[in-house]
C-alpha cells in the first residue's frame, strides 16, 4: 500500500515522495525507536501534561496512530489541498481506519431449492427463490456478531407460491448492518416471511425494503423483536404491501429499547385490499424513536391497522402520519396506549382519513398530550376514549430484557460474591487515533457534513452517511445538566479534556481483559479509588466512526472501584475489573435499563457497571 501511495503522489509531491522512497524501508524497521512517530509524540505529551510518575497506560498508548512522520506530512498536505478523497483507500490503510461500511462486493447466491443458511454473512441473494412453488428457506444466526454485514436480497421469493422464509437472529450484535430487500415477495401468493430478532443490538442498522410484498396475495409477514436495543439506525419500507391482497403484517417489539431509530413507511399498504397490519410494542421505551408514515393505507379497501402500546414509555420521539388511510374504504385504525411517553413527543396527523368512504373508524385509547391533528376529516371518523396524560404521569416501566449483570448495586462489589458478568467485549472494528495535526485539518461538524461525506465517499442514504451523522449528533448534542463533554479523535485531545476537569495529577484505568464475559464470576479483592470516597471522574466511550473517536464526559458524584475477578470454580484470578457507581441517578429517565434491571427509579438507588473493553475512566491519581 505504501508503494501505491508513492505512485499516486509522485505527480505533485516529488520532494516528499523521494524522501518517502528513501526512508520507506528504514522507517518501518525503526518505528519503535523513531522519536517522531505518533506514539513517541504521545509519550512526550503525557510527560509534559501529567504531573505524576505513575506507569503510563499501555492500553491508551497502543491506540496511537501507526503513521510515521513522512506519511503524516503527506496526508496533512493532501487534507490541506482537499484531496484526501482521491486517496481514501491508501489513507484508511496507512492510518488504520475502518472505511468499508458499504462494501457491496458480496458473493452472489441463487437457488430454487430449500436452503438452510446458518452463520452466513455478506451474501448477495439475487432472484433467490423467485417463482418457486412451495418450499422454505431458513436463515439462522445470519451475519451473527459481525462488524459490518452487508447483505442484499433482490427479487427474493418474487412470484413464488406458498414459499416460506425464516430469518432468525439476523445480523445480531453487528456493527453497521446494511440489508437491502428489493422486490421481496413481490407478486407472491400465500407463503410467509418471518423475521425474528432481526438486527438486535446492532449499532447502526441501515435497512431498506423496496417494493416489499408489492402486489402479493395473502403473503404473511411477521417482524418479532425487530431492531431491538439498537443504537440509532434507519429502516425504510417503500411501497410495502402496495396493491397487496389480504396481506397481513405484524411488527412485534419493533425498535424496543432502541436509541433513536428512524423508520419510514412510504406507500405502505397503498391501494391494498383487506390488509391487516399490527404494530405491537413498537418503539417501546426507546430514546427518541421517529417514524414516518406517508400514504399509509391510502386508497385501501377494508384495511385494519392496529397500534398497541405504540411508543409507550418512550423518551420524546416523533411520528408523522401523512395522508394516512386517505381515500380509503371502510378502513379501521386502532391506537391503544399510543405515545404514553415519559416526555412529550411530537406527532403530526395530516389529512388522516381525509376523503375516506364507508365507516372509517379511528380509535384512540390512552393517547397522551402534545399531538397535532391537521386537516383531520370530520365525516365518518369515530374518536373513542381520547384520554390526556401529562408528562408527570410516567405509567408503568416496560418490562424489557436487560442483559444480566449489565447493571448492579454497589453492595455486589464484595469479596466472595458471585455475580453475572455481562458481555464486555468491544465489538467495534479496531481503529487508531489520528495524529492531532492531521485531525485539525479534517472537518468535524454538521455544518461541514458535505465535506466529510466527500472525504469518506459517503453516498446519500448509505451506512457510512448514517455512521457520520450519528457521531456528529452525539458529539454536538447539548450536555445534560451538570455534564461537561467533548468528542476526541486524538489521544492528546483526550488528555487535555481529562486534565481540564480533574487537574494534572490524574490516572486512567480500564478493565484488563474480557475474561469472565457472559458468565458467572466471583469477586476477589476490592479497592476503592481515592479511598473509596465520593469523587468525580471522566469516562470515555468509543463512538463508531472511520477513525478512533471517543465521547468523553465528566461524571460527578461517583465511586470508582478496581476488583480482582476470579473463576467461580478454581478461584483463580482471570481478570482485573474497573467498576463505576453512579450515586446520583435523579436525572436519569424512568425507563433507563438500569431501573428495568434493578427494579427502582431515578434518584432512589445508586447504579454500578463495569468499564467495558476499550472504554476507560479517568480519576485523580492515588498515591
Amino acid at each position: 500500500m505504501r508503494s501505491s501511495l508513492i505512485l499516486l503522489l509522485s505527480l505533485f509531491l516529488p520532494s516528499l515522495v523521494l524522501h518517502l522512497q528513501a526512508s520507506a524501508g528504514s522507517e518501518s524497521i525503526n518505528k519503535n525507536k523513531n522519536p517522531f512517530t505518533a506514539k513517541a509524540s504521545l509519550i512526550r505529551y503525557w510527560n509534559k501534561q501529567i504531573s505524576n510518575n505513575l506507569p503510563k497506560p499501555n492500553f491508551l498508548l497502543s491506540k496511537a496512530s501507526p503513521l510515521g512522520p513522512t506519511e503524516t506530512a503527506i496526508l496533512i498536505k493532501l487534507a490541506t489541498q482537499k484531496n484526501l478523497s482521491a486517496h481514501l483507500e491508501s489513507f484508511c490503510s496507512l492510518a488504520h481506519l475502518f472505511c468499508s461500511f458499504d462494501d457491496s462486493k458480496n458473493d452472489v447466491v441463487s437457488s430454487k431449492k430449500d436452503s438452510n443458511f446458518a452463520t452466513y454473512a455478506n451474501k448477495n441473494f439475487a432472484n433467490y427463490g423467485a417463482a418457486r412453488l412451495g418450499g422454505g428457506d431458513s436463515f439462522k444466526n445470519y451475519s451473527a456478531e459481525l462488524n459490518s454485514p452487508n447483505d442484499s436480497f433482490r427479487k427474493y421469493s418474487r412470484g413464488s407460491n406458498s414459499h416460506g422464509e425464516g430469518f432468525d437472529n439476523y445480523a445480531a450484535d453487528a456493527n453497521v448492518a446494511t440489508s437491502t430487500f428489493t422486490n421481496y415477495g413481490a407478486d407472491a401468493t400465500a407463503g410467509s416471511g418471518e423475521f425474528k430478532t432481526y438486527h438486535r443490538q446492532v449499532n447502526v442498522p441501515n435497512l431498506r425494503f423496496s417494493s416489499y410484498d408489492s402486489a402479493a396475495n395473502g403473503h404473511r409477514l411477521s417482524f418479532s423483536s425487530y431492531a431491538a436495543e439498537t443504537n440509532s439506525g434507519a429502516e425504510s419500507f417503500v411501497s410495502y404491501s402496495k396493491n397487496g391482497n389480504g396481506v397481513p403484517s405484524e411488527f412485534g417489539s419493533y425498535g424496543e429499547g432502541s436509541n433513536t431509530v428512524g423508520s419510514g413507511f412510504t406507500g405502505y399498504g397503498e391501494s391494498g385490499n383487506g390488509g391487516n397490519d399490527t404494530f405491537k410494542g413498537y418503539g417501546l421505551s426507546g430514546n427518541n424513536p421517529k417514524s414516518d408514515f406517508k400514504s399509509y393505507g391510502s386508497g385501501g379497501t377494508a384495511g385494519i391497522d392496529q397500534f398497541w402500546n405504540y411508543r409507550n414509555g418512550a423518551n420524546v420521539g416523533g411520528d408523522s402520519f401523512l395522508s394516512y388511510a386517505r381515500n380509503s374504504n371502510s378502513g379501521k385504525a386502532i391506537f391503544v396506549n399510543y405515545g404514553k411517553s415519559f416526555n412529550l413527543g411530537n406527532d403530526s396527523f395530516k389529512e388522516y382519513g381525509k376523503g375516506a368512504t364507508g365507516r372509517t373508524t379511528i380509535g384512540f385509547k390512552s393517547y397522551s398530550l402534545g399531538r397535532t391533528f391537521k386537516d383531520y376529516t370530520k365525516n365518518g371518523v369515530v374518536f373513542m376514549e381520547y384520554n390526556n396524560f401529562s408528562t408527570a404521569e410516567s405509567g408503568n416501566v416496560v418490562n424489557r430484557r436487560v442483559e444480566e449483570g449489565k447493571f448492579f448495586r454497589e453492595s455486589a462489589l464484595k469479596k466472595g460474591n458471585v455475580m453475572a458478568m455481562p458481555d464486555i467485549r468491544d465489538k467495534m472494528r479496531k481503529r487508531s487515533f489520528l495524529p492531532r495535526y492531521l485531525l485539525t485539518k479534517l472537518p468535524f461538524s454538521k455544518m461541514r457534513l458535505d465535506e466529510l461525506k466527500v472525504i469518506f465517499h459517503a453516498q446519500d442514504g448509505s451506512a457510512m452517511e448514517r455512521v457520520i451523522i450519528d457521531a456528529l449528533d452525539e458529539c454536538e448534542r447539548a450536555p445534560s445538566p451538570g455534564e461537561t463533554k467533548r468528542c476526541v479523535g486524538s489521544a492528546e485531545d483526550m488528555i487535555d479534556f481529562a486534565i481540564s476537569v480533574l487537574g494534572r495529577d490524574v490516572a486512567v484505568r480500564t478493565t484488563e481483559n474480557v475474561s469472565g464475559s457472559k458468565g458467572e464470576v466471583m469477586i476477589g479483592k476490592v479497592r476503592g479509588i481515592n479511598g473509596g470516597n465520593v469523587t468525580k471522574s471522566v469516562s470515555c466511550h468509543q463512538s463508531f466512526f472511520p477513525y478512533l473517536l471517543y465521547y468523553c464526559h465528566s461524571v460527578p458524584k461517583v465511586r470508582v472501584y478496581e476488583a480482582d475477578i476470579l473463576d467461580v470454580k478454581s478461584k483463580a484470578k482471570i481478570n482485573h475489573g474497573i467498576a463505576i457507581c453512579h450515586l446520583d441517578t435523579s436525572s436519569w429517565a424512568p425507563s433507563h435499563g438500569a431501573f428495568v434491571a434493578l427494579g427502582s427509579g431515578p434518584g432512589k438507588i445508586e447504579v454500578c457497571h463495569w468499564i467495558f473493553e476499550n472504554d476507560m475512566t479517568w480519576t485523580v491519581a492515588d498515591h
